[in-house]
C-alpha cells in the first residue's frame, strides 16, 4: 500500500499548474446517512486519500430528497477542488427520471472524476418474524398466493433499493407493497422490528446483520456469487429468475467547471488507491466490486444508465416530487 500511495502522491503533485492543490481540507459530501453503503466506502477512502493529498479529508453527509440535498450543495459550490460529491447511479441516473424538476442538471452541473465500485443488492428477510421464508422460492410462492400481503422496505421512494424491489416483483410476478424509509439504517430497523417482510439492501451495510444472524440472505442481485457472502445464491438461482440483475455504482463528481488539471490529479490519486491490492481486498470483503475509470468513461456510464433506469422508473410508477 505504501508504494502505491507514494506513486499516487507523485501523480497528484502539481505538474503543469502554477498553483498547488489541494491547499486546504478536501470535503467528500454524500447525501446518505452514517452507516449507509456510501458512508462505509467514503470512510475507507478518506484515510489513504488524506495521506496521498497531504490534507485532511472530511466526510460530510447531508441527507434528504434521495441524495439531492447534497448534490445541490455540490453543484452550487465553487469549482476550486475543495469539495467533491460521492454520487451514485441513484443520484446521477435514477433521479433524472424520478424527479420532474431538480434544482440542478445531473449531467451539466457536475464533472465526473472516477467510478469507485459496483454494488449488488441482497434480498433479506427476518428469520424470527418470518421463519417460513427459508428460501427465495418460499417467498415467491407466498407472494403469488397472497397478492399485496408482502411489504418491502427501501431507502427512499425511487432509490435503487426501491427499484430493485420493483424489478423483483415484476420478474417474479408478485404484488408487493413498497414502504420507503429515510435511509438504510431506518429500513433495516423496520425489517428487524417486523414492520416489513423483506428488504433488498446493498451488500456492504447488510454484512453486519447477516453475520450476526439478525437477517437471512436469500439471494444476491448479480449473476455470480458475491465473494463477501459466497454461500448466498444468486437471485437467478434461488428465485428461478433467468438473467435477474440489479446493481448500482458509486463515483466521485466535482462541480462543473472544475479545472481539468484538478480533475486529473484527483482521478489519478483515487484510481491508484482503489487499484491497490490491500484496499481492493477491503472493498471485496464488504461486498463491493472495485471499479475505476477515466472521467470520460464515467460520463458514458452515467448517460447509459440514465436511459436504462428511465424505463424501470416508468414501469414502477415511482415519483418523488
Amino acid at each position: 500500500m505504501r508504494r502505491i500511495l507514494l506513486a499516487a502522491l507523485l501523480l497528484a503533485t502539481p505538474a503543469a499548474a502554477n498553483e498547488p492543490w489541494p491547499v486546504r481540507p478536501l470535503t467528500i459530501m454524500s447525501g446518505f446517512p452514517n452507516g449507509s453503503g456510501i458512508d462505509i466506502y467514503a470512510r475507507l477512502l478518506a484515510e489513504p486519500l488524506s495521506r496521498v493529498l497531504d490534507v485532511p479529508v472530511v466526510i460530510d453527509n447531508r441527507t434528504g430528497a434521495g441524495g439531492n440535498v447534497a448534490s445541490d450543495l455540490v453543484a452550487k459550490s465553487r469549482p476550486d477542488g475543495s469539495i467533491v460529491l460521492f454520487g451514485t447511479a441513484g443520484t446521477h441516473a435514477i433521479n433524472a427520471s424520478l424527479y420532474s424538476r431538480l434544482p440542478f442538471d445531473v449531467v451539466n452541473d457536475f464533472q465526473p472524476v472516477t467510478l469507485l465500485g459496483d454494488l449488488p443488492n441482497v434480498l433479506l428477510v427476518n428469520p424470527e418474524r418470518t421463519p417460513e421464508f427459508r428460501t427465495c422460492a418460499d417467498l415467491v410462492a407466498f407472494g403469488r398466493a397472497n397478492p399485496g400481503k408482502l411489504n418491502y422496505a427501501s431507502t427512499g421512494n425511487g432509490a435503487s433499493t426501491h427499484l430493485a424491489g420493483a424489478q423483483f416483483a415484476h420478474a417474479a410476478g408478485i404484488q408487493m407493497v413498497h414502504v420507503p424509509y429515510r435511509g438504510g439504517p431506518f429500513a433495516m430497523t423496520a425489517l428487524l422490528s417486523g414492520e416489513v417482510q423483506l428488504f433488498l439492501h446493498q451488500v456492504p451495510p447488510a454484512m453486519g446483520p447477516i453475520a450476526q444472524g439478525q437477517v437471512r440472505p436469500l439471494g444476491v442481485t448479480v449473476r455470480a456469487p458475491v465473494a463477501a457472502i459466497p454461500n448466498v445464491p444468486t437471485m437467478e438461482q434461488a428465485c428461478s429468475l433467468p438473467g435477474f440483475e440489479s446493481t448500482t455504482w458509486y463515483g466521485l463528481f466535482f462541480p462543473a467547471r472544475t479545472p481539468d488539471a484538478l480533475v486529473r490529479r484527483l482521478n489519478q490519486a483515487v484510481v491508484a488507491i482503489v487499484r491497490d491490492a490491500d484496499f481492493s481486498a477491503k472493498l471485496v470483503a464488504q461486498g463491493v466490486t472495485p471499479l475505476t475509470s477515466t472521467p470520460e468513461e464515467m460520463r458514458a456510464q452515467q448517460l447509459a444508465d440514465i436511459t436504462k433506469w428511465r424505463e424501470i422508473v416508468q414501469r414502477s410508477g415511482a415519483r418523488a416530487d
